[in-house]
């Protein structure tokens, strides 16, 4: 079984490396090359929840990757288009789930390629030097069908069974909306907060100020929710308190983002939210606010270098 995974970042290289140490035949593209390249010369370091080192197949450039059966989209959603584009020989046959963070990516994928899953993941991680990325948190994923352009079910079943095996519990469900859109529910109300301040999710969520405004952009993402007729699968102030008790010190992708100075994923979470509020009616004035605020932030980076 070859699965390609397109973007080797902080929870590509998670799901990589599960799949590589299940035995599977696992080909990751990234371009930064010093991963590629420690990857390729002692294998893929899992820590943290798991300790192991993986064999996975790593390349800077798509054309070296052969045909797969399954593929996994882990990029940025605004690497999104030219990633898949670049490999579209690679995957022009498979099955392919986007496990990205945001709405919007699948659409981005079935411009290219013809059979989509939509999929959403709960675990954290972070890529701490080439080759190494450290699992932080565990928890389910989901995947299934995306409507306009559908994988097909068997696909969708194989891929959540290999996920399963190598240790990612995950779900074919025949609807993946509810879980996409409860994770970017979670992550809207706490990724840009915990950018704009440099604290991590758990600090965030445990500071009144700043509780006060999770709970509010959670209220404005519940009620386009409602209008859009998308069945949330969880309360998301739950999944603040499992935060807190699960994953107090993580932080973000996109806090991780801002450190690094680089763009964020904005667009797709609380401007992801904002969009469908706009088709649907709904005002989103909280999270109209944090995109603009970021957006901001971005804009202050021209020309300084990333701190440290």
């Amino acid at each position: 079984m070859k699965i390609a995974v397109v973007g080797a970042g902080a929870m590509g290289s998670v799901y990589a490396g599960l799949l590589g140490s299940a035995g599977h035949e696992v080909w990751a593209v990234d371009p930064w090359r010093e991963h590629v390249e420690a990857i390729g010369s002692g294998g893929l370091r899992v820590t943290g929840r798991a300790e192991f080192v993986a064999a996975v197949h790593a390349r800077t450039d798509a054309a070296d990757l052969p045909a797969c059966t399954l593929g996994i989209v882990a990029t940025k959603a605004q690497h999104t288009g030219d990633a898949v584009r670049a490999a579209r020989s690679v995957l022009a046959d498979a099955g392919v789930v986007s496990l990205q963070n945001g709405v919007g990516n699948e659409e981005v994928i079935a411009e290219v390629l013809p059979r989509v899953m939509r999929g959403t993941i709960v675990p954290a991680g972070a890529v701490i030097a080439p080759g190494t990325v450290r699992y932080d948190a565990p928890g389910d994923s989901w995947i299934g069908p995306f409507e306009p352009s559908p994988a097909r079910p068997d696909e969708i079943a194989l891929l959540a069974r290999l996920l399963t095996e190598g240790g990612l519990v995950t779900h074919a469900v025949p609807d993946a909306r509810g879980p996409q859109w409860t994770k970017v529910v979670f992550n809207a109300a706490t990724s840009a907060l915990a950018a704009l301040t440099g604290l991590t999710v758990g600090q965030v969520c445990t500071d009144a100020g700043l509780r006060h405004e999770v709970d509010r952009l959670i209220a404005e993402a519940r009620a386009v929710c409602a209008a859009a007729g998308i069945a949330l699968t969880r309360d998301p102030a739950e999944a603040v308190e499992e935060a807190i008790r699960e994953a107090f010190g993580h932080k973000p992708s996109m806090l991780q983002d801002v450190l690094a100075r680089r763009p964020t994923e904005i667009g797709v979470l609380n401007g992801g939210i904002a969009a469908e509020g706009r088709r649907v009616g709904v005002a989103t004035p909280a999270h109209d606010a944090m995109v603009a605020l970021v957006r901001g932030l971005e804009r202050s980076w021209d020309g300084v270098p990333p701190a440290g």
